[in-house]
């Protein structure tokens, strides 16, 4: 790369992760593109707010840095890192690596323009658009996250995404607290 963008990582910073991302493939043609410069064309495009065409030319081509953030999203390379990320912040504030609590909530949000997957109605907050069901740790840092369409009510919001926080490695959540009304009024039947 010849530019430096705000958004890039520094070496020290890519290498807290990298031996999180997936080898090469064996086989076949030698992998060529740097994924230092791939993970700084993702951070690009998600800091910037651009597409994946939109990158400047002097990152790999758009259609590589979106091939390999489609693979890292499959195979859970993007969970892993996020969850080692958590861990390291969590013990520079003196807390354990994994959190004993966790709060849940959710929050409907107006459909952005061209949005047309799971959409729909919240009736309480006469919102049209999606719905996402957050749990976060004491800290505030996001433990597991679920969207859908604003129709789909907090119970079962809830019930996709609590198996997905008793998932998280190690379990050692033993407090799930919910902050929104519909989810404390369930909590009690």
């Amino acid at each position: 790369m010849v530019k430096e963008y705000p958004s890039n990582l520094n070496r020290d910073q890519f290498d807290l992760f990298s031996d999180l991302l997936p080898p090469a493939k064996p086989g076949g043609r030698p992998r060529t593109v740097d994924v230092y410069a791939v993970i700084n064309a993702i951070l690009y495009v998600l800091v910037e707010g651009v597409r994946c065409r939109a990158l400047p030319g002097d990152f790999p081509p758009w259609q590589t840095v979106y091939m390999y953030f489609r693979n890292w999203r499959k195979d859970g390379t993007w969970q892993r890192i996020h969850d080692r990320l958590r861990e390291w912040y969590r013990i520079e504030q003196g807390r354990q690596p994994s959190p004993s609590e966790a709060v849940i909530d959710s929050q409907s949000v107006k459909r952005a323009a061209g949005v047309n997957a799971a959409v729909g109605f919240d009736a309480g907050k006469q919102i049209k658009g999606r719905k996402r069901f957050l749990a976060v740790e004491t800290l505030g840092l996001v433990m597991a996250i679920f969207v859908t369409a604003a129709s789909t009510p907090e119970r079962d919001g809830a019930k996709t995404l609590l198996p997905r926080v008793k998932a998280l490695k190690p379990r050692s959540i033993q407090r799930l607290s919910p902050v929104c009304r519909g989810l404390q009024s369930q909590q009690s039947e």
